[in-house]
């Protein structure tokens, strides 16, 4: 598991937050974005093939 902080922008406004992003079983990933206002992202990532 990595932990990390980021910063960037939505719809020309500045956005910042923190993330988290670790292996899982199933050889996936998964990164949860966590904004600095309060909403969650979770991305979840496996390759094909």
């Amino acid at each position: 598991m990595v932990f990390f902080t980021w910063a960037g922008f939505d719809d020309m406004d500045k956005v910042t937050g923190d993330a988290s992003a670790g292996l899982l079983d199933d050889g996936s990933i998964e990164v949860t974005f966590a904004y600095h206002n309060g909403d969650e992202a979770i991305l979840r990532a496996k390759q094909m093939g």
